[in-house]
């Protein structure tokens, strides 16, 4: 595969494959799992998914050491990614030809969200804005509605948007030798 078309032309054959095996009830629904552990010594956290591992840390004004992105950096990148990927499968799907693709995801934080007189600003990542930049010779008509089926297909971006419900339990377990 030399360019981008190319790689759409194979990602349409793994659409229409995959389509099938859904419709035919042969593609059970997923557990996706990440598992993260924080170092000693350095507070870094170890992010492993499947038999891949990232490495998310602070910078040092927080006591990092500025070994890899933040958790919130993550998120944001996470976003990028996402979006990339649907574009590139809509695109294939809707046969959209695509010469370039980048997206950039922008937000904000502020070290003052929470504290007093700060109550109202967000303790997470706001203010978030993706940009997509791409090259085609596909028509304005065709680039607005790729965007719109990204917009309402996008897994990252919709869970964002739309969050659901989330639960958490603490399994505590007090060194040996500790009454």
């Amino acid at each position: 595969m030399s360019t981008l078309r190319e790689y759409l032309a194979q990602k349409r054959d793994a659409i229409l494959a995959r389509n099938a095996a859904a419709q035919s009830g042969g593609t059970p629904p997923l557990t996706l799992q990440a598992s993260v552990t924080a170092e000693g010594r350095s507070g870094v956290r170890r992010i492993r998914i499947r038999d891949f591992q990232i490495i998310s840390d602070s910078g040092p004004d927080f006591a990092g050491y500025n070994l890899g992105p933040s958790s919130p950096e993550l998120q944001l990148g996470v976003l990028g990614s996402c979006l990339t990927h649907i574009f590139l499968i809509q695109a294939a799907d809707r046969q959209v030809p695509l010469d370039s693709l980048s997206v950039t995801v922008t937000g904000q934080m502020d070290p003052r969200a929470g504290r007093p007189g700060y109550e109202d600003i967000p303790i997470y990542p706001h203010n978030i804005r993706y940009t997509v930049q791409l090259t085609s010779p596909a028509s304005e008509e065709q680039i607005a509605a790729l965007h719109d089926a990204v917009e309402r297909t996008c897994p990252i971006l919709n869970l964002l948007a739309n969050p659901q419900q989330i639960s958490g339990v603490v399994e505590h377990t007090r060194p040996a030798g500790l009454a």
